[in-house]
């Protein structure tokens, strides 16, 4: 039986690979272009300072521009983040009992909670269940 050397394992070991937010293609990390965007539907699961804004990444800068040029015609809509804010802190922790302990833990005030739930309401009142 033949032996294979160090370096024939370190040659199948898998190359680290990106995905292109634009065009689908897989490239290896180092090569990757990246940069952060404005997206109302993004929150950080465990640090607030980054809800509101998703990590993109491309192949290429031509294709990172066209990623951010994309997420620039979105309409950034506060209730859908602080829908997710909810979320978050409903999916974490312990259970939530008045609007004032949610708005400690989201950091939002009752009205923009209030909003929240409308726009989380009357969208899934659009849907059809699954």
């Amino acid at each position: 039986m033949w032996k294979r050397g160090e370096r024939a394992r370190r040659a199948r070991e898998p190359l680290p690979l990106e995905l292109c937010d634009q065009c689908g293609a897989t490239f290896p990390q180092d090569e990757a272009e990246r940069g952060w965007v404005p997206d109302s539907s993004s929150v950080h699961p465990t640090n607030d300072w980054f809800d509101g804004l998703r990590r993109v990444t491309a192949c290429s800068d031509a294709h990172l521009a066209a990623v951010r040029e994309e997420y620039r015609r979105r309409d950034f809509v506060p209730e859908e983040l602080w829908a997710a804010k909810i979320d978050r802190a409903l999916g974490t922790g312990g259970q939530v009992t008045t609007l004032e302990e949610l708005g400690r833990r989201t950091g939002l005030h009752e009205p923009e909670i209030r909003r929240a739930v409308a726009w989380h309401n009357a969208r899934r009142r659009r849907q059809p269940p699954p």
